[in-house]
């Protein structure tokens, strides 16, 4: 038997097709994304934003999958468009407001975690980021939809990679929902949690040498 596969959106676009069957049946969820990026690259930069759907319900990556499944590839909705991204440019702050916020929000709590000029005593002079790409947005994309269920609210998370100078924004977070406390307890589980899970690693550059974060004495 297979799977069949439904393609939405710009996901069909992406795909160059609105459905398609898989005779190979992946494992999970999980080993199913990494398949169709395989087999059809434009959707690598599609799928992190994409949730999956099995037999008409949504599914986290863990989901094991079953011979004759329907999978959907589901992009954001009209009306809002979650951002789960890694980017190499200068971070704005409202753009990333502006993927949460709806009229029945009323609540949008944002984090902006910016470069310091010193640590532990040591003047910074840089910070150098590096991720793995495609890996960290979709562990963003992951970690925002558990969230989004957790505490019932929208999510927008942007992560900065590169050479970035004191004082400008490595990440920026947006939470919204219709109150404020869980806006405010989703913005710091985002925090934590993105620190924890995702690859993105960060070595700082004092005037007096280089130190990977994580890895010191």
């Amino acid at each position: 038997m297979a799977i069949q596969v439904l393609y939405f959106a710009a996901a069909r676009e992406a795909a160059g097709a609105s459905r398609e069957s898989l005779p190979d049946v992946p494992a999970t969820v999980a080993d199913l994304r990494r398949v169709l990026a395989q087999r059809h690259p434009p959707l690598a930069r599609v799928l992190p934003r994409c949730r999956i759907a099995v037999n008409q319900e949504f599914a986290e990556d863990a989901t094991p999958l079953q011979d004759g499944a329907e999978v959907a590839l589901v992009p954001p909705v009209a009306g809002g468009a979650p951002r789960f991204e890694v980017v190499d440019r200068p971070l704005v702050l409202a753009e990333v407001v502006d993927a949460v916020s709806r009229p029945g929000l009323g609540g949008v709590v944002t984090f902006t975690g910016t470069v310091r000029d010193e640590n532990h005593g040591r003047r910074v002079i840089r910070l150098e980021y590096e991720a793995y790409k495609d890996m960290a947005e979709r562990k963003l994309a992951q970690i925002g939809a558990e969230i989004r269920t957790a505490h019932q609210v929208d999510v927008a998370i942007v992560h900065r990679v590169g050479v970035l100078a004191p004082g400008q924004a490595a990440v920026v977070i947006a939470c919204a929902a219709p109150h404020r406390t869980p806006a405010f307890r989703a913005c710091e589980a985002c925090i934590e949690r993105l620190k924890q899970e995702v690859p993105i690693w960060k070595r700082e550059v004092f005037e007096d040498g280089t130190e990977w974060v994580g890895m010191g004495p």
